[in-house]
């Protein structure tokens, strides 16, 4: 087959390709307009999230029969019409699952003992020892929403700490050892910890407002490595200034791009809610890396090549 790689990715992704017979063309800053100008000639597609896969882009596609994204989701490709077209989706949420567990674990425990202002105060020259007191894990309930591949990894990460996992999930019976499945409402009763896992789809979208905040019936975190636009940003900062919500600790944010390459570029003003999460001390802030480790590159790539060769 003829693939057309989009995005730069871990090498073993060509090599393999090449070593089982198809043939590689990687184009890194071909435009979309100018990719629906020769697409015709690919039999599949290699993207990270640099522009939207949408009904035009497939029409253009005669011979397509499949997009491999290397990342978790495929919100950047419109489902039901590649679907539609016979054209087979790959994803790699195996490829990140561990990263995403560990980077979210590592915010709970940043954000639970202040390590970020008490590192930046002691390098200031200040040594705080009472105002920086932390609490620990043990004994607190940590609610997860989205209980898949980065859900369970997460879940996985929390065992050994003796707090309680509970976890929710559209889809039925996919609690296990490591969290017990619950409905909504038991979690927002129990929660002292919310960590997000959940793609980004029209039931997701703007899910955490002032409404889904206020039905918790305990101040908690919010931990987010999922998507940005799941958590309405001025909501979010309602909370922390009321102390509904503790701290907050965010891998992704509202205002992102689809590309998710940069937050900082465009000439508009910065919203105001994004100028107080900068600037507070209970919120711990990462550009989308929650996947990012030099080992997920490899995962992610070894498993799109996998699913490739597996089905062609």
């Amino acid at each position: 087959m003829r693939i057309l790689h989009l995005d730069q990715n871990h090498p073993l992704l060509i090599e393999q390709l090449a070593a089982a017979g198809h043939h590689n063309h990687e184009d890194y800053t071909i435009s979309k307009s100018a990719t629906e100008k020769i697409i015709a000639e690919y039999d599949g597609i290699v993207i990270r999230s640099r522009f939207k896969i949408d009904k035009q882009f497939i029409d253009a596609a005669h011979q397509l029969k499949f997009i491999a994204r290397v990342g978790a989701g495929l919100e950047s490709i419109d489902i039901p019409y590649a679907e539609s077209k016979g054209i087979y989706l790959i994803s790699a949420p195996e490829g990140n699952r561990n990263a995403v567990g560990e980077h979210a674990l590592g915010m709970i425990l940043s954000l639970f003992n202040k390590l970020n202002q008490a590192d930046a105060e002691v390098k200031s020259g200040q040594w705080n020892r009472e105002p920086n007191r932390g609490v620990e894990l043990e004994g607190k309930t940590v609610g997860i929403i989205g209980y898949g591949n980065m859900g369970k990894a997460f879940a996985k990460k929390l065992q050994g700490f003796d707090c309680e996992v509970l976890c929710y999930d559209i889809l039925d019976h996919v609690g296990d050892a490591n969290a017990r499945q619950v409905s909504l409402e038991e979690l927002q009763k129990k929660a002292d910890v919310l960590s997000l896992h959940t793609p980004w789809t029209p039931q997701t979208d703007k899910m955490v407002g002032d409404t889904f905040i206020n039905a918790f019936a305990k101040a908690f975190y919010l931990i987010n490595t999922a998507r940005g636009k799941s958590v309405v940003t001025s909501a979010l900062v309602t909370a922390l200034k009321s102390g509904k919500i503790k701290g907050a600790g965010l891998d992704v944010l509202e205002y992102e791009k689809l590309s998710f390459e940069n937050l900082f570029t465009s000439k508009e003003e910065m919203p105001d809610p994004l100028k107080y999460l900068i600037t507070a001390e209970n919120v711990l802030l990462t550009p989308h890396i929650a996947g990012w480790t030099i080992e997920s590159k490899r995962k992610l790539a070894q498993t799109i090549v996998d699913k490739i060769l597996a089905k062609f």
